[in-house]
């Protein structure tokens, strides 16, 4: 009996914090117009996982959680071409063409009680090229998408 009751209450207690906060990522109407026109379609996926795994992430290592977490890419920049790009424009090569990029992201956090904590906003968009040679597509964008993720936990915990 003992042990039913503390299997049940592990359940229970692995159940509570298998509950995540919900994160949704939107695009400004700008970025939104990149995608579309510039960078392709299939971009934003990849940078809106990489968003969500950067904030779940960050939570779990904090320990700490949130209702739900709203995040808009107001704009972004790719350090390399991407397919969309490349196919577009026959002298652009993804191995050997490369720059300067980044991330704005804005976000609003709110608690567990549904209310808002914080307006959180991080932009980070590399200066020197020297940095950028040998780095995926959008490195400074996931660099960028780190950082937003620990300022989401700082406005939860209040630091």
């Amino acid at each position: 009996m003992t042990r039913s009751i503390l299997a049940s209450l592990a359940l229970l207690a692995l159940a509570a914090h298998a509950e995540a906060a919900t994160i949704s990522v939107s695009y400004s109407e700008d970025f939104a117009e990149k995608l579309a026109e510039d960078y392709g379609e299939r971009e934003g996926p990849i940078l809106t996982d990489d968003i969500i795994e950067d904030i779940e992430r960050a939570l779990d290592r904090a320990n700490v959680d949130a209702e739900r977490i709203e995040v808009t890419i107001e704009d972004a920049r790719p350090n390399r071409p991407t397919m969309q790009q490349v196919s577009d424009r026959p002298g652009l090569d993804s191995f050997r063409s490369f720059g300067t990029g980044g991330m704005k992201l804005t976000g609003k956090v709110y608690h567990l009680d549904g209310e808002m904590v914080s307006d959180v906003e991080y932009r980070y968009f590399e200066t020197d090229i020297s940095q950028v040679q040998h780095v995926s597509t959008w490195w400074d964008a996931n660099r960028a998408s780190r950082r937003f993720a620990s300022r989401v936990v700082d406005a939860i915990t209040g630091e």
